[in-house]
């Protein structure tokens, strides 16, 4: 039988634990992933206690309570607070989510914080996105047309404009993608349900004139076809977006261009 050993530098260890909780107050556990690259130790798992009577209801507000009061080298994205920027995506209780929305009420028992799944880590919950990133431009994210430009603007029907409806308020969280179990295994080709969203947008968008440009550049066995409908990314989508019902469509396309 084959043994799989894990690199001795991946198993997490049990880290520091920072702060012990008072008699009195709404205490709340914070167990979360540790990772320095500047040093030689291995993951960690440090623990963290928060009166949630002194703190707001997200774990995002949590977080910050951390790094403010607590633990200041704790690293992690954020910015609007709002669900609109996706930067504090992570992987929440066992699930992608984003920081800002996801409440603290909301998780039974302990939370537990890591990084978002199968992407290198930079440093603590801060994931490396650059190949992410490349995947998204690499589908070219804009209006491309052959006609004269006209004297005011592209014009678009209501109609028309509904069909984007679902599409467009992709915010490039990637907890679709790393969710994702093709993703996974095969990041470095297969494009992922964000990317794949994204260009079903730009398809599905009645201005743009390069369908047939966008789908031959899609056509290919891992940059579409690696999508085998299990659903993770629509159950992951802090947006309520169901990017494999756009993959579906993409699919459905290349079908139809083959007639």
């Amino acid at each position: 039988m084959v043994q799989l050993t894990l690199p001795k530098n991946s198993k997490i260890q049990t880290g520091k634990t920072w702060n012990e909780k008072a008699e009195k107050g709404r205490w709340k556990k914070f167990v979360i992933y540790r990772w320095n690259p500047d040093d030689s130790d291995n993951p960690s798992l440090d623990t963290y206690w928060i009166d949630q009577d002194d703190c707001g209801p997200m774990v995002l507000d949590a977080l910050m309570k951390i790094k403010g009061n607590i633990d200041s080298t704790l690293t992690f994205r954020r910015s609007c607070r709002e669900g609109i920027c996706g930067s504090c995506a992570m992987n929440i209780g066992g699930k992608n989510n984003l920081a800002c929305l996801q409440a603290i009420d909301d998780i039974k028992g302990d939370v537990t914080i890591y990084p978002l799944p199968h992407m290198n880590v930079v440093k603590d919950l801060v994931p490396d996105m650059t190949n992410f990133y490349a995947q998204h431009r690499s589908i070219e994210p804009w209006l491309k047309t052959s006609s004269p430009m006209p004297p005011t603007e592209w014009r678009q029907s209501k109609t028309d404009r509904e069909n984007l409806d679902g599409l467009y308020e992709c915010i490039l969280c990637a907890c679709c993608s790393t969710s994702c179990p093709s993703y996974w295994w095969n990041s470095d080709r297969y494009l992922g349900p964000a990317v794949l969203l994204q260009a079903y947008r730009w398809i599905n968008d009645s201005r743009d004139e390069a369908t047939g440009e966008r789908l031959d550049d899609l056509e290919d066995p891992f940059r579409l076809y690696r999508c085998h409908t299990i659903m993770n990314c629509a159950k992951a989508c802090p947006k309520g977006l169901n990017p494999a019902k756009a993959i579906a469509e993409l699919k459905k396309l290349m079908v139809e261009r083959r007639v």
